[in-house]
């Protein structure tokens, strides 16, 4: 059976964008997540986190730092009865030409090949036109572009929809 999924970035999404984040203590999730997304996930979505992280490329930090903070995010979403199916994430920079790092579809192809993916019924939520034109470009159209009260986004976006508080999913996904 396939899964429907909820495509997730992280930074601008999950937790509040300061920049290459890499250490729990500096971790803080946006307004109404936790709320959000335990309704959502009694509606049947898996979560899967998709994450550019080229902080590893720049030397920032290590793949290791990231996966004692990602760790530590799937089990405090856990102990919010928020459970995460996975996370991807490309650790090039911007310059490195790979095929994973948004707005190319490398992670959701990777996700692909581990899980069965319903695309139809599937969502990418982001807080950038790259995590749109990636779902859009590995065959997901049911696009939230997420403009968070601190947010510096396009006027143009190609996202099915546009909202500003998380509270809003409710209405949008089913």
């Amino acid at each position: 059976m396939a899964y429907k999924c909820i495509f997730l970035d992280r930074d601008g999404v999950i937790n509040k964008d300061i920049g290459y984040l890499n250490k729990i203590e500096d971790f803080e999730f946006i307004n109404n997540f936790i709320n959000s997304f335990q309704r959502i996930t009694l509606l049947g979505f898996k979560l899967i986190i998709v994450t550019n992280q080229s902080g590893i490329a720049r030397g920032m930090y290590s793949v290791d730092d990231l996966k004692l903070l990602n760790n530590w995010l799937i089990r405090k979403l856990k102990d919010n009865n928020i459970e995460i199916l996975d996370i991807f994430f490309c650790p090039h920079g911007p310059d490195d030409k790979c095929k994973c790092r948004k707005p190319m579809p490398g992670l959701f192809i990777a996700a692909e090949k581990k899980y069965d993916i319903d695309k139809s019924n599937s969502w990418m939520i982001g807080d950038k036109e790259s995590d749109i034109e990636a779902a859009n470009n590995f065959g997901i159209f049911n696009t939230i572009l997420f403009e968070s009260e601190v947010s510096n986004h396009p006027i143009e976006s190609s996202a099915k929809f546009k909202i500003n508080s998380l509270k809003k999913l409710d209405k949008l996904i089913v």
